[in-house]
């Protein structure tokens, strides 16, 4: 045994992990697989960790993270999503706050689920709503407790929102792609509908109704909103006969790059005959071939912002509903 004990955050550095996937895995809870925790255990025993020190911090209270799926389709273990945990996580942590990860199913009976966070005496719940629908906002209403719903926004004024500003990232991706091709791009639009897709075509055709240009003309293609799926069905469409325009905007990367496979397997070059932009930035865009361009999403910050929201709310009473929204940003890789 070291004559040092190891910290959690040296931990986390040297297993190449979170820190907030080390102190699930330290303190026994949800969220982190067996592989997982048994690795940081044992590395930790090697290492001296202090296990004394998890019982020793006086926690101010207890914050939920839960993650709401309708489907999954959209929602899944993703780098995207993986950072809006760890930036909730994390977040709480710092300021006192334990984090506790839930998960509510709309296939089975959502109003139990709900019922069961309010019977848990959390101190307060930030809801992941990317899947939600603007009718099961009021659901919520059950839960006397502060309330945060991240990466989604409906016209709801009592409601606390923390959400991308997909207007203004859709308007950017779609600017650039009109001023570097000088013709009128296509859309690869999810054939699964959430409110932030509906939020990212209006950014979309904004742009192409601010140069000039008719938004009836513009190519729209529904794909799948995940790699194989936007693959198979953009392969389809080609073998059907559909030409592709020389650019598109992608609801998401995952999107983008299934259909870029596609076109690549169809004899088309990217960024040659198309290019592509997509959305998010995932880890996986920058060792695409070619590199994707695409609109960075501050993920980790966000899950910060959402987290920094309900402490607030927490600690201060009589607050006022506020709608945050995060800017993104354009990164011009070699797709364009």
């Amino acid at each position: 045994m070291n004559s040092m004990a190891i910290t959690a955050k040296a931990l986390a550095e040297m297993l190449g992990l979170s820190e907030s996937a080390v102190s699930l895995a330290l303190n026994n809870k949800p969220g982190v697989s067996r592989e997982t925790r048994k690795r940081v255990i044992e590395t930790a025993k090697e290492h001296g960790y202090d296990f004394s020190k998890k019982h020793n911090s006086q926690k101010k209270g207890t914050v939920c993270f839960a993650v709401y799926k309708r489907s999954g389709a959209v929602v899944d273990d993703t780098p995207f999503f993986s950072s809006l945990t760890d930036g909730v996580s994390t977040s709480c942590r710092r300021k006192g706050y334990e984090c506790v990860i839930r998960y509510l199913y709309e296939d089975d009976d959502l109003d139990d689920q709900i019922y069961s966070l309010g019977r848990a005496r959390f101190s307060g719940v930030i809801v992941l709503a990317t899947e939600m629908e603007e009718a099961t906002l009021s659901r919520f209403d059950r839960l006397e407790i502060p309330l945060v719903f991240l990466d989604a926004y409906f016209e709801k004024p009592q409601y606390n929102f923390i959400l991308i500003n997909n207007v203004q990232g859709a308007f950017t991706a779609a600017q650039y792609l009109i001023r570097k091709r000088r013709v009128q791009p296509g859309y690869l639009r999810s054939a699964y509908p959430i409110s932030n897709f509906e939020q990212r075509a209006d950014g979309f055709y904004k742009a192409i109704r601010a140069a000039g240009m008719s938004a009836a003309a513009s190519q729209v293609l529904r794909l799948a909103p995940s790699q194989e799926g936007a693959y198979e069905d953009m392969k389809g469409l080609l073998a059907s006969g559909e030409k592709p325009v020389s650019s598109y905007f992608a609801d998401n990367d995952l999107i983008a790059i299934g259909a870029m496979k596609a076109l690549k397997d169809a004899g088309y070059r990217v960024p040659g005959d198309v290019a592509v932009v997509g959305f998010d930035d995932l880890p996986a865009c920058e060792y695409m071939n070619p590199p994707l361009t695409t609109v960075r999403v501050p993920k980790f910050f966000m899950g910060e912002t959402a987290a920094a929201r309900i402490i607030q709310l927490i600690e201060e009473k009589n607050q006022q509903p506020l709608k945050i929204e995060v800017f993104t940003q354009l990164v011009r890789r070699k797709s364009i």
